[in-house]
């Protein structure tokens, strides 16, 4: 085991993907001579070569199209998109294109591509950096979505994610990129998609992923203290959900709460608490509640405190659970 920052664990699982597979490489704004803007590409151009970490135009849309055309020719792209807010002009290509040729050519044309997009808030940023778009992508047919919320998965997740042959929506919750954990190097534990139960209770569950992983774990501690013993599922997979986990721990405690901070309309809550109703409906004590950003636009840095889940809105969530 070794401790690492997220930031340091992605660049390390980066590192052994391009060792062990000759074809892929890494792509985008300033992955380079910089390193990224958040650093998680330092030091692989000076390790593998500008051939293989590739500085980009500022065109998100152009990075993309040209990660479907090497992957078409046998190479296994990585792209960065630098901020969450930048993807859009991409959007096209990725839902169009990325997402469709597969299944298009009838399975004869494979695109192994992973697209890394720092998201979400807590940094202080302007406009178009904090944004959360994953239900876009998780909403497309053909896109595996998948976001990590600490360093060991980080490590993992971003190799498991460039060893497959599907095209995959890496998403890295930016506001924990710092956050020291330990990293088992040797041996993952979990496969891609599957859902990690951090916790167990029997009060209620609480079901979260990437940024909000952490504010659901420091509620369940907080409730602790006042007697209430919640499970925490980390779901890690956005599409495909591992919905298993999901159901037998709200069979278990008959309540459940969903916290993202994405808005809270047609959000990946929104999806849950329908699946989890549909599944779980006879051991339901109370309706499945959400804690989720406001459906506005994304604030200003001196009000995202007050527009993000926090774990005092987690756990009047729960509070209301459990008046029904």
């Amino acid at each position: 085991m070794t401790t690492m920052t997220m930031v340091k664990a992605l660049n390390e699982g980066l590192r052994r993907v391009l060792e062990v597979q000759p074809k892929s490489l890494v792509m985008g704004e300033d992955v380079g001579r910089l390193g990224g803007v958040f650093r998680v590409t330092d030091g692989l151009q000076k390790d593998f070569g500008s051939e293989r970490i590739i500085d980009t135009p500022l065109a998100e849309s152009g990075i993309i199209g040209t990660a479907i055309g090497l992957a078409m020719r046998g190479y296994r792209p990585i792209c960065e998109i630098q901020f969450d807010g930048f993807v859009y002009p991409a959007f096209d290509q990725l839902v169009s294109q990325l997402a469709k040729i597969p299944n298009r050519s009838g399975g004869r044309v494979r695109l192994p591509v992973v697209v890394r997009i720092p998201y979400g808030g807590g940094i202080g940023a302007i406009e178009h950096h904090s944004e959360s778009p994953e239900a876009y992508f998780a909403h497309t047919a053909g896109l595996k979505v998948v976001t990590c919320a600490n360093p060991n998965d980080a490590y993992w997740m971003i190799q498991q994610a460039a060893a497959g042959d599907d095209p995959v929506i890496f998403f890295e919750p930016k506001r924990r990129y710092q956050a020291k954990g330990e990293v088992d190097t040797e041996h993952s534990e979990l496969g891609l998609y599957r859902a990690r139960t951090l916790r167990e209770g029997r009060t209620a569950t609480l079901i979260a992923y990437g940024p909000t992983v952490d504010v659901a774990a420091n509620a369940a501690a907080a409730a602790a203290e006042e007697g209430l013993d919640l499970e925490v599922i980390d779901l890690r997979s956005l599409s495909p959900i591992d919905w298993e986990p999901l159901f037998a721990s709200v069979r278990k405690t008959g309540r459940a709460v969903v916290v993202h901070e994405a808005p809270g309309n047609i959000g990946l809550g929104a999806e849950v608490a329908a699946r989890v109703s549909e599944e779980c409906f006879y051991s339901l004590e109370s309706p499945v509640l959400r804690v989720t950003g406001y459906d506005v636009p994304y604030p200003a840095s001196r009000l995202e405190d007050d527009y993000l889940p926090n774990l005092d809105r987690v756990l009047d969530a729960v509070d209301r659970s459990l008046e029904y």
